[in-house]
């Protein structure tokens, strides 16, 4: 029997016991600082641990007991109660801070070796030579090749002002060249593109709320506003959230004083409200904000915002529907529990948390694949609307009971879809394609300075025999029907891809938003003076009676 078996009873008790300690003495608000455990609290499960330690048949590490523990304890609460053991810790929250150190270069795994994606420009990488398309085959003395990319993440990383020599193999040269780069500090961007989508509209899509998400947010406002721009579109898809604070900060720029922008409320928490002040510079722009199933947590605070105060319209499809609200709370080690403490609420009063069982993890992770299942992506009438019935300012009646439903919904369009398609996706495929081909052709693709030239270079490559060619080889049978039914699913994939390993995220998003539905149903919106949503009309209400 393997130890995880053996001290399954133990590994029980101490959930009870240490479920007990934790609802019992965690305090309320510790802003980041040490917990300290009262020790009339903590004699009972110290005793159980002195017990084990002195008496059980074997030796026992009771530290790694204990963490393991610490999970277990916190599922049975909510699926959003974590705890993040000290070695992680740091890592969980780099995401949203505004920078950590390294050198300076996105890459991917091809092959099990580090390809250079993109080199941050100013960055430290940049300013020894190092170049997109580089293979990074050495980190000092270690081989790179081989290992997992959360290892080379590590040997790439390090403390400021520190240096790493990197052995790197260039396209054309079998020999490696040796880069020493001083590390520096690199900002984490949640901005992905920011740019006038025409005339009079501008776009700008975020991917997490970060600590300086706002600040980016601002500056980009402020750019548009100076290249004419006189209506938004805020791309919240795919957007799992972050700081709860930032969201309330970006929501205040676009509505007028003492609007409710969410609400906070627990078991040991009074009601806590969040209004906007009235200095947002953006309080009568016309807004269209777009979301779906990935959007979560902070996107939906913003999103549910807007949508309460009637101040602009959510096009997609349903969010996924976290109202749960955490609390960090550090351990002396280093490790730390995010504690739900409260659930938010938006300004019409819907908590948008969705149905949870307490223990039942693997069902609600599973939510978004079983809403795939019922056809929620495809068809409004898949999504049952059966929680209770809210407000908005206008009169307007929205939903709780799970996530945010838009105002227009846009099903996601499977006309083209093949298996062949699927395949060549599921198998990643296509990315190794897109790959391989920017990596053959980085110097012709580098004369192009915008995406649309690049479109016009890749127009003449026949990429899609090329494709089904290079599949075959890899056992992926050539299927011409399939090939020929889903060719725009085909070049549209391709492309994208091609652009985003050979310029920049912006241009790949630029290209994608060209023939995408919602951003297109967005650009209608807002051409026909309808980003303002309006009261519903007696007739309306009649119906829904």
């Amino acid at each position: 029997m393997n130890n995880k078996r053996r001290f399954t009873p133990l590994l029980m008790c101490l959930c009870i016991v240490g479920g007990i300690f934790i609802g019992t003495h965690y305090a309320y608000r510790f802003s980041g600082h040490t917990i300290n455990i009262a020790n009339s609290g903590s004699n009972k499960l110290n005793h159980l641990l002195q017990l084990i330690d002195q008496n059980y048949v074997d030796t026992v590490d009771l530290a790694n007991l204990i963490e393991d523990a610490m999970p277990q304890i916190l599922n049975e609460l909510d699926p959003h109660s974590s705890y993040i053991g000290a070695k992680d810790a740091e890592k969980a929250s780099e995401d949203l801070k505004g920078s950590f150190s390294g050198i300076g270069v996105s890459f991917t795994m091809q092959q099990d070796t580090v390809n250079v994606m993109s080199v941050i420009r100013g960055g430290p990488a940049e300013k020894v030579g190092i170049l997109a398309g580089d293979r990074i085959v050495m980190a000092d003395t270690s081989l790179l090749v081989g290992i997992k990319d959360t290892e080379v993440m590590k040997r790439l990383k390090g403390p400021k002002d520190s240096t790493v020599k990197l052995g790197i193999k260039r396209h054309g040269s079998d020999k490696l060249t040796w880069f020493t780069v001083v590390r520096g500090d690199i900002p984490v961007q949640s901005i992905d593109a920011a740019y006038m989508i025409n005339e009079n509209t501008g776009y700008i899509q975020i991917n997490k709320f970060g600590e300086q998400t706002y600040a980016e947010m601002l500056v980009s406002l402020a750019d548009l506003a100076m290249k004419g721009m006189r209506s938004i579109i805020i791309d919240l898809r795919g957007n799992t959230g972050g700081y709860m604070h930032i969201a309330i900060q970006m929501a205040n720029e676009f509505l007028t004083r003492n609007s409710l922008i969410v609400y906070t409320e627990g078991r040991s928490i009074p009601r806590e409200e969040y209004r906007s002040d009235g200095k947002g510079s953006f309080q009568q722009l016309p807004i269209v904000v777009l979301v779906d199933e990935g959007s979560a947590s902070s996107s939906e605070i913003f999103a549910g915002a807007i949508q309460d105060n009637d101040r602009g319209t959510i096009i997609g499809r349903r969010t996924f529907g976290k109202g749960l609200v955490q609390q960090p709370m550090e351990f002396r080690d280093g490790s730390l529990v995010r504690l739900t403490i409260a659930r938010y609420y938006t300004p019409s009063g819907r908590c948008i948390q969705k149905p949870y069982t307490k223990g039942h993890d693997m069902e609600y992770e599973m939510d978004l694949i079983a809403r795939y299942e019922r056809g929620e992506y495809f068809s409004q009438d898949s999504i049952h609307l059966d929680g209770p019935e809210y407000k908005t300012k206008l009169g307007r009646t929205v939903y709780g009971g799970g996530g945010i439903m838009p105002d227009v919904f846009i099903p996601e369009d499977t006309t083209q879809f093949t298996s062949y398609y699927k395949e060549a996706i599921m198998t990643g495929l296509l990315r190794q394609f897109a790959f391989k081909f920017t990596d053959e052709n980085r110097q012709e693709l580098d004369k192009y300075e915008t995406m649309e030239d690049v479109v016009k270079y890749l127009d003449k490559q026949n990429l899609l025999d090329k494709f089904a060619r290079f599949a075959e080889k890899k056992k992926l049978r050539r299927r011409n029907l399939m090939l020929n039914r889903s060719r725009k699913l085909f070049e549209r994939n391709l492309y994208a891809n091609i652009i985003y390993n050979a310029k920049n995220t912006q241009e790949y998003v630029q290209f994608l938003n060209q023939d995408d539905p919602v951003v297109l149903k967005a650009l209608e919106i807002i051409k026909n003076s309808e980003a303002f949503p309006k009261a519903p009309s007696d007739t309306e209400s009649e119906k829904k009676k």
